[in-house]
């Protein structure tokens, strides 16, 4: 692990993210990389994925790997 700079990080929450908060955040780091936190807890940690990770992912959900 190394550390990422999140700074500059301007976070966006889907319009689709539950009247309760229960949703996450998204923001495209500097470096490349993108963030992702809990929208409740914002001072808490952070998952970083490179920008091949989240591709996969990203696609994996309109590819509907995920649904349930």
């Amino acid at each position: 692990m190394y550390p990422v700079d999140l700074s500059g990080a301007v976070w966006k929450k889907s319009a689709r993210s539950a009247a309760s908060g229960a949703c996450v955040e998204v923001a495209q780091l500097a470096s490349g990389h993108v963030g992702v936190r809990d929208s409740k807890n914002r001072s808490g940690p952070v998952l970083v994925f490179t920008p091949t990770e989240w591709d996969a992912f990203v696609g994996g959900v309109r590819d509907g790997e995920f649904d349930l």
